[in-house]
């Protein structure tokens, strides 16, 4: 009869797989950030909390973007849309969570700073200025990682 053994080895394969991956990504993401006028993030310490951060494996969901009806309004966190305000709603990511997304071969990190989208079969809405540095055509599937440090709590 075989019993289980405890193998901690498993946990710090994994840590390091998840490393790699996001190391990697970071790597492959430099030359379509540099394309993008270095609009990465929503303010210019986040670009450093981004770089040191672990992000959950790619994922796809659909995504649409919002801004000129709302520019000049509070967002639910707290910051006041404008044009150029690079940020992510997602209906129940805490305010502040680092996400990273893709979309044909240009990627940005960025926080979340809103609530929605309340458009049927969407799981994010960019801003306008996260749309532009992605080149995002305005509704589709999006390639997406949250920080591991706020993806325990997110379910």
């Amino acid at each position: 009869m075989k019993t289980k053994t405890n193998r901690p080895w498993r946990k710090s394969r994994l840590t390091a797989a998840l490393l790699l991956a996001s190391a990697t990504l970071a790597l492959a993401a430099g030359p379509a950030q540099a394309g993008t006028g270095g609009a990465f993030t929503t303010a210019a310490s986040d670009a450093q909390a981004g770089a040191g951060l672990a992000f959950t494996p790619m994922r796809w969901a659909g995504a649409t973007w919002y801004g000129p009806g709302f520019y000049g309004s509070k967002t639910a966190c707290g910051q006041v849309l404008r044009p150029g305000t690079v940020g992510v709603a997602h209906r129940n990511l805490p305010c502040g969570t680092a996400v990273r997304f893709v979309f044909h071969g240009r990627a940005i990190v960025t926080r979340v700073i809103d609530r929605g989208p309340y458009s049927r079969g969407n799981a994010w809405d960019l801003t306008n200025g996260a749309r532009r540095a992605l080149r995002f055509n305005g509704s589709g599937r999006i390639g997406y990682a949250v920080a591991l440090h706020y993806a325990r709590g997110s379910g």
